[in-house]
């Protein structure tokens, strides 16, 4: 799959990565009046991983001990990732549980900074998405707390996606480890009760694996594959870039002076990083 996307540019790659990830989040969302933030993470990683694994159909019986656990932490950092990203949108606002869960990327991209024009560009990124996100910061302190590990588990699947991405088949690992995941986090199936009496919501429950998971989790494996974790962690900027993009296209919700601003900072920064990783 990799091979296939070689010659699209990572930005292009990230913003249909993005497009697919907030409509799967806007219909996440609208499940919360119906079913538990917990639950509807649950399906989203369930329906991720039947699709996935129908999709790949990975060969383990060649696998290492070593692939499977990476894999199955792979697998299980990214769903606690949604997890957590879950419960604290049902207690604070979106904008500022973005803002604060994408410390975890920049702590990464800093981390792998090696030139005064790599900060440079991280601190535009980091300015830019303060001001798309328009952050609110007065707002639930569990909620504060829960996207603040989100926070730390997205830098999590940032490291592990790169060294899985570098096996050279890292679709197959995110797809054994979304079912490692379904299967570990599987006490929350007593959660999803109403699911299984209608098929809506099962419909829409797998629709937001699919949309929020598949897709751009697919996409991450062929952009890691190329770039290394800094620039892929800053690269993540232009998914609130493209949040608005999508609220503007779909939506017709025209972007305030102050997010337009954070969107040109968002481009600019992301346009300077150095290409050395």
């Amino acid at each position: 799959m990799v091979g296939q996307y070689r010659g699209v540019p990572a930005p292009v790659l990230f913003i249909f990565s993005g497009i697919s990830l907030y409509l799967g989040a806007a219909l996440a969302v609208g499940l919360f009046s119906e079913l538990s933030p917990a639950a509807v993470a649950w399906l989203r990683v369930l329906g991720s991983a039947v699709i996935l694994i129908a999709w790949r159909r990975p060969k383990v019986s060649t696998w290492t001990r070593r692939r499977w656990v990476l894999a199955g932490v792979f697998g299980l950092v990214t769903a606690m990732m949604n997890l957590f990203f879950y419960e604290a949108i049902a207690r604070i606002p979106l904008g500022t549980a973005v803002a604060i869960e994408f410390a975890g990327p920049v702590a990464v991209a800093a981390f792998g900074s090696r030139t005064r024009r790599d900060l440079l560009a991280l601190a535009m990124v980091i300015f830019g998405v303060l001001l798309i996100a328009k952050v609110e910061w007065r707002a639930s302190p569990l909620g504060l707390a829960l996207v603040g590990v989100a926070g730390a588990l997205w830098a999590g699947y940032i490291v592990l996606g790169k060294r899985v991405a570098s096996s050279g088949s890292g679709i197959d690992d995110l797809a054994v480890g979304a079912g490692i995941a379904t299967v570990a986090l599987s006490p929350l199936l007593a959660l999803t009760g109403p699911v299984w009496s209608s098929g809506r919501l099962l419909v829409l429950g797998v629709g937001v694996g699919v949309m929020s998971s598949v897709i751009p989790y697919a996409l991450d494996q062929v952009v890691l594959a190329r770039v290394g974790r800094a620039r892929f962690a800053l690269l993540l900027a232009l998914l609130p870039l493209t949040a608005s993009l999508v609220g503007f296209l779909v939506l017709r919700q025209v972007p305030h002076f102050t997010e337009a601003v954070g969107a040109f900072a968002v481009v600019c920064g992301v346009a300077l990083r150095s290409s050395r990783d």
